[in-house]
């Protein structure tokens, strides 16, 4: 029976869900093995990986960083596509939110738009196109998934393993990634010696469809092109693009600091990306900074 036949269940957990806490001291207890899983290429490969037996790994966290955030096509894809693929599989996939401690969720775009936050957690760019600091993907993603992790048993003493989707094209940037004391990090994909052409086949073999590549709308580090895309063919996006750069920039203002940007060009966002085709030829070099395993994987 091929795995897309399969009906063994998993489920998809609502991150408002109580979690019962496991002990370190339970005896027998199995070591805590995810993926942090962000919906795109490498991290689906790992899926596919998973369900065909070929990685050891049951649980996949999906940290989502608020519906108003998360690109629209990632989302369609983990609930319609991966969430129903790894069920059959008899995967777990839990969607998780970061949670404040009084219990109330929060979502990054949430905290964008909160009067009273001075500091940004995106990587802004300067007006000389250098990026800001980044906290989203520590505070959104991977202390999220470090949450689910402790309230599961996790300690300093038995840590759990979390499996990463670097592939071997972007093997530098395997040690870029923050660690908590309670995580052992391992990469799969390097192990298996697989790179993103090899990730996007092993998709297509198990008859699903190559995800978008996952990243929140209006991050900094999209590509020119990518932009070029959302004004064309995603306008409303867009529009909720411009209006974050202005109210952060109107935030700055009163602060009497300098404007910053969604695009390295150190102009608003209308201004870099005109309403317009791209020149012939127009290419855009932009790799992209998130994290691999936590975004754009």
């Amino acid at each position: 029976m091929s795995i897309l036949q399969q009906t063994t269940g998993a489920h998809h957990t609502d991150p408002t869900d109580s979690i019962p806490r496991t002990t370190a001291s339970q005896p027998n207890r199995r070591p805590t093995k995810v993926v942090s899983y962000g919906g795109g290429v490498q991290s689906t490969a790992l899926l596919v990986l998973a369900a065909q037996r070929e990685i050891d790994f049951r649980t996949f966290l999906f940290a989502n960083v608020g519906d108003d955030s998360e690109h629209p096509a990632t989302l369609a894809y983990v609930r319609e596509i991966a969430i129903p693929y790894a069920a059959r599989a008899g995967l777990d996939v839990h969607e998780l939110k970061r949670r404040r401690r009084d219990g109330a969720t929060e979502t990054l775009m949430q905290r964008l738009n909160r009067p009273d936050t001075r500091s940004i957690p995106i990587p802004v760019r300067m007006a000389n196109g250098a990026p800001g600091r980044r906290n989203c993907t520590a505070d959104f993603k991977i202390k999220v998934v470090g949450r689910w992790l402790r309230e599961h048993g996790a300690t300093t003493k038995a840590p759990a393993t979390v499996g990463i989707g670097i592939s071997l094209d972007e093997i530098h940037r395997a040690n870029r990634r923050r660690r908590e004391a309670h995580e052992v990090i391992e990469y799969p994909l390097l192990d298996l010696g697989l790179r993103r052409d090899d990730c996007a086949r092993i998709i297509t073999e198990a008859g699903l469809p190559v995800p978008p590549k996952s990243s929140c709308f209006f991050c900094p580090f999209r590509t020119v092109d990518a932009w070029r895309h959302q004004r064309r063919h995603e306008p409303e996006l867009f529009a909720r693009s411009v209006r974050l750069e202005e109210t952060i920039n109107r935030r700055r203002a009163v602060l009497g600091r300098d404007d910053v940007y969604l695009t390295r060009y150190g102009i608003p966002l209308t201004q870099a990306i005109p309403d317009e085709s791209p020149g012939e030829g127009d290419v855009d070099e932009d790799e992209g900074g998130c994290d691999s395993g936590w975004c754009m994987t």
